[in-house]
């Protein structure tokens, strides 16, 4: 069921955190290193904020035929990981927009710690209110964005004015897979009121109306079982961003995947 829509300040305050960057030191310093040090592998548990991070980063990048020419947009791009990470990787321009002016301001000054500035250049702004102009990307792609805005036909209007014909958008979200109350809070949300959930149909429905041709669909549950595998708790990582909040955040979204309501779902289309 999709809620109704918060007021997108009440989405930011969930994220916002002013202390990012020196907590982000901290834990560096914690690892015996300096931000001269740093790599993007050290920063991955904090800035590649979704479901298999870097892994599930590399995997939606590598189906949106992506070179060196290409520019791109991040929808939510949060500290801008998923970005340094392709733009390394492919060598292209990578602009991120993000609602968190925390998360904005913050990774900026991580990509000049990784000396991907030139390539990489993230600003705050809100998605269904793009500031750019009509055609100005050959692609973009978002992280577990659309669990926060509940009115997707306006979300994916917006991703297909900015994007050139041809152009291929990747979708990595979270979404509705059965039906049952979900329990908060959430990693992107405290409460029901700023969960737009939504069905992996709907999606493709709003997709397809908004331009694209016929969406593909993954379910991605495998990188979820990966993700989850005991390990070494990390001195950075999801704790960094959410805090005190981070462990019934995490139970409470491992049991509702585990239950089968919910699961993180990949979707690729085409602007027609």
């Amino acid at each position: 069921m999709i809620m109704e829509a918060a007021p997108r300040s009440q989405v930011a305050d969930h994220y916002a955190r002013g202390s990012l960057v020196a907590d982000i030191r901290d834990g560096l310093a914690a690892m015996g290193k300096t931000e001269s040090m740093v790599t993007a592998e050290d920063l991955s548990p904090v800035d590649e904020f979704h479901i298999g991070g870097r892994a599930a980063t590399a995997e939606l990048a590598a189906q949106l035929a992506l070179t060196a020419g290409d520019r791109l947009l991040d929808i939510g791009c949060g500290l801008g990981g998923p970005a340094r990470q392709i733009a390394a990787h492919y060598g292209c321009q990578v602009t991120g927009i993000d609602l968190t002016r925390d998360y904005v301001e913050a990774g900026n000054v991580l990509s000049g710690w990784l000396h991907l500035k030139e390539r990489v250049s993230l600003q705050q702004g809100d998605a269904l209110a793009l500031p750019f102009a009509d055609a100005s990307f050959t692609a973009a792609y978002m992280l577990h964005v659309g669990m926060n805005i509940a009115d997707k036909s306006a979300l994916f209007s917006e991703v297909a004015r900015v994007l050139r014909a041809g152009a291929r958008v990747g979708v990595y979200d979270v979404m509705r897979t059965g039906a049952g109350e979900l329990s908060y809070p959430l990693p992107w949300a405290s409460t029901a009121e700023t969960n737009a959930i939504a069905a992996p149909g709907q999606y493709r429905d709003t997709l397809s109306a908004a331009g694209f041709g016929t969406p593909a669909t993954r379910c991605c549950a495998c990188l979820f079982r990966a993700a989850a595998r005991p390990g070494a708790t990390g001195l950075l990582g999801i704790q960094t961003l959410m805090g005190a909040r981070r462990p019934q955040m995490v139970r409470n979204m491992s049991e509702s995947i585990s239950a089968g309501l919910i699961a993180p779902v990949e979707i690729v289309a085409r602007r027609r």
